[in-house]
């Protein structure tokens, strides 16, 4: 992977004073040094910005770590969206969703981040891989026409790849759909898995449109989509139509702009188990969100592309 020292950040986010690099972890010289992060919140969801290393807590297994690097800086973010095109999104929905996709990937994120955007009905389909600057993919999901049915865990399963070939030190997905699950080949726990491998942060935008005629079987999965984001930090959010994926979508690109960044060393060797991470906030009026845990790994001292 590429070398993101250059930025003077560290990375799974941000920091000053430590290394930024597109991974969730280092090896060096006998040195782990896992890097996590982190978005914190009041109890009514609010984000919490301005707050000092102090005032984490992390565990690794249960076993407090000392946080040897700390940033609330904004560093750059790898970004992809997977937006359904199955039939259900059929003429507005599409529309509004489509709309709401370039607005997000094309104005909201910084010029020094990259995207790629893909879509999925029965069939997942990246449409454009990582680009930089994100605003160079408008209009690029203008000649999708929505059909067939809707395989969200094998988008989800299809993307885990993308963030093993990212540029940037932090990571972020983002999906988008109106349906239950009706075509993949690959399970929940598969789409799960392959994404927990990664460091990203995932988002799921539920479109659970009200006063709709649809078997109950064939409306969005909320809980079924919290089971893969919640695990990685992020969350699903349900909306009651496509244009309010818009709206939706900027809450995300917010908090993007407001995580921190901590970094600890561990003193155990990668040997490819899963760890478990937990992050505890001092006050118990600010909630942290972070992934749940990291597998180690172990990498090579000069990886290369």
């Amino acid at each position: 992977m590429k070398d993101l020292w250059s930025y003077c950040f560290v990375s799974f986010v941000c920091c000053v004073a430590f290394v930024v690099k597109p991974s969730s972890q280092t090896f060096r010289a006998g040195i782990y040094t896992v890097q996590v992060t982190v978005t914190v919140t009041d109890k009514a969801g609010r984000l919490i910005p301005g707050l000092a290393k102090d005032a984490f807590e992390v565990f690794e297994d249960g076993d407090p770590q000392p946080i040897t690097q700390f940033s609330d800086q904004r560093v750059p973010v790898s970004l992809g969206v997977m937006l359904d095109a199955s039939d259900s999104m059929r003429g507005q929905p599409i529309v509004d969703a489509r709309l709401a996709v370039e607005h997000f990937v094309s104005e909201l994120l910084d010029p020094e981040d990259e995207a790629f955007v893909g879509t999925f009905n029965h069939l997942p389909r990246i449409i454009v891989p990582w680009t930089r600057p994100p605003d160079l993919l408008r209009g690029k999901l203008n000649g999708e026409r929505p059909s067939g049915g809707t395989a969200i865990y094998d988008a989800l399963f299809a993307s885990a790849p993308m963030f093993r070939r990212r540029d940037r030190p932090r990571a972020a997905m983002v999906v988008v759909s109106d349906g239950a699950d009706t075509a993949s080949d690959h399970s929940l726990g598969d789409a799960r898995d392959a994404l927990r491998r990664t460091d990203a942060f995932v988002y799921a935008v539920a479109i659970d449109a009200e006063g709709e005629l649809r078997a109950q079987s064939r409306r969005v999965n909320a809980s079924a989509l919290r089971e893969i984001t919640g695990p990685s930090g992020g969350y699903t959010e349900v909306v009651r139509s496509a244009a309010d994926v818009g709206p939706a979508t900027e809450r995300i690109a917010r908090e993007l702009n407001s995580q921190y960044t901590l970094g600890y060393t561990t003193p155990r060797a990668p040997d490819g188990s899963w760890r478990a991470i937990r992050v505890h906030m001092k006050d118990s009026a600010q909630i942290a969100r972070a992934r749940r845990g990291y597998y180690a790994e172990p990498r090579p001292s000069n990886p290369q592309n």
